[in-house]
């Protein structure tokens, strides 16, 4: 199958709950995407600037069935992420630095140039300019799906407006479906896939409902990345022939095993 390239970051975490579960993890969607499609079967590649504190990163046993070919070491701290979640795991604040993720745009447009017949994901999250991203995976007719987080959401959807009718698929959640109608005649959109945290997920077509999945009940240990989760494992599975309805169903079911698992440990580097 098709390599996906992953364009997003790759950062350093913290997340905190009112009982005090969270902590320490690593984070970023470039990273958490690509190995949900690699544990679903695929190959991903994350499109992302590494820091110098996440620069041994590839070396990790970890990662080893990721690409990491088309990630580079940048200068400096990687981003990091302080994220804060109510009981029921909505995101209510967020504190970021960005590190040397303000390059992303730059290095994103240089591999779209070397690779214009790759299969991209576009993970559209400060500070990546996604308009100018989206633009030119269209202007050389790459085809793409688009996730995006819910704090920048608003300003994302309205840059990125023109392009997502071509995207193959649009990954958001209720509140960010909520935001895309109020800016995309969304009869016009190819895909939707709907998240509504324990609740159904989704699948629209042109406007039409056309499949929904419950996610499995699992108690809920860290709820970070779960949309990568669904998203990477959707896209995989869509990759490798499966129906919408299946894709959507095992997507979920992988989703839900992420927020009851142990979260991505940050590797240690390895010594001399």
């Amino acid at each position: 199958m098709e390599r996906l390239d992953v364009i997003g970051n790759i950062s350093l975490d913290v997340t905190h709950y009112p009982d005090h579960r969270g902590g320490s993890r690593l984070g970023g969607a470039a990273v958490l995407l690509s190995v949900a499609v690699v544990s679903a079967g695929g190959q991903a590649a994350p499109v992302c600037i590494l820091g110098d504190d996440l620069a041994h990163l590839p070396l990790a046993p970890e990662f080893e069935r990721v690409d990491w070919s088309a990630s580079v070491q940048g200068d400096g701290a990687s981003t990091t992420f302080d994220l804060q979640y109510d009981l029921e795991g909505d995101l209510v604040a967020v504190r970021s630095n960005y590190g040397v993720a303000d390059g992303l745009t730059a290095h994103a447009l240089r591999h779209i140039g070397r690779h214009p017949r790759d299969t991209y994901h576009v993970c559209c999250r400060r500070p990546l300019d996604a308009e100018t991203i989206l633009r030119q995976l269209v202007q050389r007719r790459c085809a793409f799906s688009v996730d995006f987080f819910l704090p920048s959401a608003e300003a994302m959807i309205r840059a990125a407006a023109a392009w997502l009718p071509m995207a193959k698929t649009l990954f958001v959640n209720a509140a960010e479906y909520r935001l895309l109608e109020q800016v995309v005649d969304t009869s016009t959109l190819r895909e939707v896939i709907v998240t509504d945290g324990p609740r159904a997920a989704v699948a629209r077509r042109l406007g039409q409902q056309v499949a929904a999945a419950v996610p499995p009940p699992h108690p809920p240990r860290e709820v970070a990345g779960a949309g990568d989760t669904l998203a990477g494992t959707f896209l995989a599975l869509r990759a490798q022939g499966a129906t919408t309805a299946l894709a959507l169903a095992e997507a979920t079911a992988a989703a839900s095993r992420h927020v009851a698992a142990p979260p991505l440990p940050i590797p240690a580097p390895r010594r001399a």
